[in-house]
C-alpha cells in the first residue's frame, strides 16, 4: 500500500509541478531571475517531500507548493505594471565596456574577472578588447557586445544594394509524408513534386524531409544516410546557369542609377528570360 500511495503522490505532484511550469511561461533557464531559481529549487524540494514522505500532511504540503507558485506569478504580473518591481527582482544589466574602455569597476561589482570576460567575447566571435565599441552584462548573464564600426561585418545596406527579399523555403515533404498547405503555398502541387522525386530516383517514403526554395530547387534529406543523391545533369546545370545570369542582369539594372546602362540590362534582362522560357521544356 505504501508503494502505491507514493506512486499516487508522485504523480500528482508531477502533475501539480507540469501546470506550475505552464502557468510560469516559456523562460529557458538561462532567463531566470535569481529569485525564479531560488523559488523552482525550493518548488522542486516540496514536490519531491510530498511524493515520498507518506506521513506528512498532503493539504500543508500542496498549501506550500501553491503560495511558492503563486508569489512568481504575481511578481511577473506587478513587474508588468512597475519599473521599480522589475528592477528590484530582476536586476539591471551592468556595463562592462564602455567606448572601448573597460570599466574595472562594474567587473568587480559582478564578480567578473578578465579571463571570464574575455571568454565571453570570445564566445560572440571577438578575440581583441580593441574592437569592442559597447559591452553589457545582461540580467539573464548573457554578455551583449557592440564592435565598434570598423571592426563590424559589411551588410547589403551597407553597400547600397536593392537585392530581392528573401522568402522562407516551404517544408513539403516530412516523414515520408506530403504536407499539401506548404505545397500550395509554394505554388506547386503534387504533380510536380511526383515528378521532382522522380528525376531524382527516390521513394515518397524514403523521404525524411523536403523543402523547395523561392527558386523552385527541391531539397532532399533522406532516411537512407548511405544513399548518394544524384547529381545535377548538364541541362539542369545549364538551366541554373541561365537564370543565375537573368538574376544578375536584373540586380545590375536595380543596382545602376544610370537611366541608359538601366534599360541595357533590363532589355537583357527581359531577352534572357524569353530564351529561358523556351529552353526549359527541353532542359528539364
Amino acid at each position: 500500500m505504501d508503494v502505491i500511495q507514493i506512486a499516487l503522490r508522485a504523480f500528482f505532484a508531477l502533475v501539480t509541478l507540469f501546470v506550475i511550469t505552464r502557468l510560469s511561461g516559456k523562460k529557458q533557464l538561462a532567463q531566470l531571475t535569481f529569485f525564479e531559481y531560488i523559488v523552482g529549487i525550493t518548488i522542486g524540494d516540496i514536490a519531491a517531500f510530498i511524493a515520498t514522505d507518506i506521513e506528512s500532511n498532503l493539504v500543508h504540503g500542496y498549501t506550500s507548493l501553491i503560495i511558492f507558485a503563486v508569489i512568481p506569478l504575481l511578481i511577473d504580473y506587478l513587474s508588468l505594471k512597475s519599473k521599480f518591481v522589475r528592477d528590484l527582482f530582476e536586476g539591471k544589466g551592468t556595463v562592462l565596456i564602455k567606448k572601448g574602455k573597460i570599466l574595472e569597476d562594474n567587473m568587480k561589482k559582478e564578480h567578473i574577472t578578465t579571463d571570464e570576460l574575455l571568454e565571453q567575447l570570445r564566445l560572440k566571435g571577438v578575440f581583441k578588447v580593441a574592437d569592442v565599441e559597447f559591452a553589457m552584462l545582461e540580467t539573464s548573464g548573457h554578455l551583449s557586445v557592440m564592435a565598434k564600426k570598423q571592426a563590424q561585418a559589411a551588410t547589403i545596406k551597407d553597400l547600397q544594394l536593392n537585392l530581392p527579399e528573401e522568402q522562407e523555403p516551404e517544408t513539403v515533404i516530412m516523414d515520408g509524408k506530403i504536407m499539401l498547405d506548404p505545397l500550395r503555398a509554394s505554388g506547386r502541387n503534387t504533380d510536380w513534386l511526383n515528378t521532382e522525386l522522380e528525376k531524382a530516383g527516390v521513394k515518397l517514403d524514403n523521404v525524411f524531409m523536403g523543402q523547395v526554395d523561392a527558386f523552385g530547387q527541391l531539397y532532399l534529406d533522406l532516411y537512407n544516410d548511405q544513399l548518394q543523391m544524384p547529381q545535377p545533369s548538364q541541362n539542369q546545370l545549364l538551366l541554373a546557369s541561365l537564370k543565375k545570369s537573368q538574376a544578375d542582369f536584373e540586380m545590375f539594372a536595380l543596382e545602376t542609377k544610370n537611366p541608359e546602362t538601366k534599360k541595357v540590362y533590363t532589355k537583357a534582362a527581359e531577352k534572357l528570360q524569353s530564351t529561358i522560357d523556351q529552353l526549359s521544356p527541353y532542359l528539364h
